[in-house]
């Protein structure tokens, strides 16, 4: 077989070559790139000279490269345009990928010579990074088994290769529950309180599916919208079930998986010497422990509670105006709260929205990253695309090309719901120059054109935070690249690129109006950042409960026999209003069960700390855009990658220590 991902990529900046790439090529490409790297990694272990920096960590690091671009084209792609080809070879390969890393790390030999390394280290004059890249990989060896024996290390082998098995069907299962649901509306009647750009949103969507009418789909941007202005009670009903029972239909229930997988990660963590896998999970995170987390996780209910008490009052009164129950149904919330917003603030999202074009909203984030980072983009229509929705752009900094930047903002079947971003290539310098790849995934509603919520605003920005962390990545070894830090510091520069969606300067010049041009009001603009913390009370409330979910579940040593009994008893014990319910019922859960957050969704918040009070130096200053902050960001949070401990990281930018008052003062929430 002429394989495209055996060869040189001769296309515009290396790309993958995705009208040549068939699912089949997959599996023997990735079988002959194992193969080659377990040789690379053997002769790294067997080796006759003195161990050295360069001849185990750095060899390590380039041993990694050909297999990694093979991986990362086949997990984008089955994340962003996958068939049922692609899913059947993604299904076959998990396992065995999982078992060629796992064996690598098992590899005695070369964890031995790790250790050596890393004695003879403090000896050698090394650079901060070099440092960093030697600890970091000791590190991966240790977490993944190296230092067991015997029939411990073959244990831990086959929790590792069932687990990729596993997660991999619970993605596979709750993409499929999305990608198949539609809910159609037929007539006028359905279509009751719905606005022009939802209507013509679903129109397009129910086209898309070969549906007569309109239809309704279970990606967020869809749903939520629909719940917010359907007029319809039944109908919000009928699709927040829909929505909330992913991973848990008949034919596809994602909680005997669930319990499996956290059998098996606690198997790990006690093979480790750990008593549950949040303590393995954490070990090397920021937070530390478990406990951490609850001194920051469990004020942060409280006061949430306390607001969403205040919140639901204010729906109550709206409830019996409208004639629906004072006892909130889940489905009805974002109903009523549209309602209060509109009556207390004057927002409406079809005055809102039209201000908002997702158009406008990349050329705001482009100019956010040209005034604080001096970046420019200039678009290529001519990079290999794997679906017409991809747009992609030559990233440039002082006129120098520094990375492609990829975006696919549309939901469609086949492409998994939520946000995120990822790269095809991360950036490097060792054996070369690696320019990055990155791409942000969204699954907003298409329209004509198409017209974000502020919410959706938030999204674009947040994922293009990411993208610049891996843009503007600026180190030696690809092991310690962009985004590869520790999992409760990654989000910072997402959450902290949040900020400058409403910037005065950003929305006087990008803010305008879809069909006449016209900026937004001032009055509007001044309504819509009066009401930032609408329903604050609300969204901490859900996303804490599945915080605390999350790191619950796995301290659980001996696992979970039955997931849904298991939530409901932790939601009844921290008292979650069943109004709110959960933002991430367990089954549909991917974050924990098809990525990398298990014991770690608590991490959104512990950014947040670090982001607020990073974003209140530029407050501070006067100035959001001001050039020495933005410089130091760069090149302390955006720029340093792995190559330096978060903590001093984080320090050397801010001066400070970071405190949860300053995230509780900005979620409105502080007492």
């Amino acid at each position: 077989m002429n394989n495209p991902l055996l060869q040189d990529w001769l296309t515009p900046h290396q790309l993958p070559p995705f009208d040549l790439i068939r699912a089949e090529h997959f599996a023997p490409a990735l079988e002959q790139l194992m193969t080659e790297h377990r040789q690379a990694v053997a002769a790294i272990a067997a080796q006759p000279s003195a161990v050295s920096f360069a001849n185990t960590a750095e060899a390590l690091d380039a041993a990694a490269l050909p297999l990694k671009r093979v991986t990362l084209a086949l997990h984008n792609l089955c994340n962003s345009h996958t068939t049922p080809a692609l899913r059947a070879a993604e299904r076959d390969l998990a396992p065995r990928l999982a078992a060629h890393y796992s064996a690598v790390f098992l590899d005695a030999r070369l964890f031995a010579r790790l250790d050596e390394a890393m004695r003879a280290a403090p000896g050698w004059e090394l650079s901060e990074e070099q440092r960093r890249l030697l600890q970091r990989w000791h590190l991966d060896f240790t977490l993944a088994g190296a230092r067991l024996e015997g029939a411990a290390r073959r244990e831990f082998a086959d929790c590792v290769a069932e687990l990729a098995s596993l997660s991999t069907s619970f993605g596979q299962n709750v993409l499929a529950d999305e990608t198949e649901y539609a809910l159609q509306l037929q007539n006028e009647a359905d279509l009751a309180g719905l606005p022009g750009w939802l209507r013509d949103a679903s129109a397009l969507a129910a086209r898309e599916r070969g549906l007569d009418g309109h239809a309704i789909t279970l990606a967020r941007s869809s749903a939520v919208a629909f719940l917010t202005h359907s007029s319809r009670a039944d109908l919000r009903e009928t699709l927040w079930r829909a929505w909330t029972s992913r991973g848990a239909t008949p034919t596809r229930d994602n909680r005997p998986l669930i319990s499996g997988i956290l059998q098996l990660r606690q198997r790990q963590a006690r093979l480790l010497g750990y008593a549950n896998y949040a303590d393995y999970a954490l070990s090397d995170r920021m937070a530390g422990t478990p406990q951490a987390v609850y001194r920051l996780l469990e004020p942060t209910w409280e006061a949430a509670l306390g607001q969403f008490a205040r919140e639901k009052a204010l729906l109550q009164e709206t409830a019996r105006r409208e004639g629906l129950p004072e006892d909130i149904a889940p489905w009805d919330w974002r109903y009523l709260a549209e309602k209060v917003r509109l009556e207390r603030y004057a927002l409406d999202d079809a005055e809102i929205k039209p201000y908002f074009s997702l158009e406008n909203m990349i050329a705001a984030m482009f100019d956010a990253a040209g005034r604080l980072f001096g970046l420019s983009f200039a678009e290529r229509g001519d990079l290999p695309r794997y679906h017409p929705d991809v747009r992609g752009w030559e990233v440039l900094r002082d006129g120098s090309l520094i990375g492609v930047f990829l975006s696919d903002n549309f939901a469609r079947p086949g492409k998994k719901g939520g946000a995120w971003m990822s790269v095809y290539r991360a950036q490097g310098r060792h054996g070369g120059i690696s320019l990055p790849i990155v791409i942000n995934n969204t699954n907003f509603s298409k329209g004509e054109p198409t017209l974000l919520s502020l919410d959706d605003v938030r999204t674009l920005f947040h994922e293009f935070g990411h993208a610049l962390h891996g843009l503007l990545s600026d180190v030696d070894y690809q092991r310690l690249s962009g985004t590869q830090v520790l999992r409760d510091f990654v989000e910072l520069p997402s959450q902290l690129m949040e900020n400058w969606a409403l910037a005065p300067d950003i929305l006087d010049k990008h803010a305008r109006h879809a069909e006449t041009g016209q900026p937004m009001p001032p009055e509007l603009r001044a309504r819509i950042l009066a009401a930032q913390n609408f329903q604050q009370g609300y969204a901490t409330v859900r996303y804490t409960i599945s915080a605390l979910l999350d790191l619950a579940l796995h301290q659980e040593a001996d696992g979970v026999d039955d997931p849904s009994a298991f939530e409901a008893e932790l939601c009844q014990h921290y008292g979650l209003p069943a109004e709110a319910e959960l933002a991430h019922s367990l089954p549909h859960f991917n974050h924990l069960f098809n990525g990398g957050y298990a014991a770690g969704y608590y991490v959104y918040l512990w950014a947040e700390v670090l982001e607020a009070e990073a974003f209140a130096r530029f407050e501070e200053s006067g100035d959001l855009f001001d050039a020495g902050l933005a410089d130091a960001l760069r090149r302390h949070i955006y720029s340093a990658g792995n190559a330096r401990d978060p903590r001093q990281a984080f320090q050397a930018f801010c001066g400070r220590e970071s405190s949860a008052q300053a995230m509780l003062k900005k979620r409105g929430l502080a007492s």
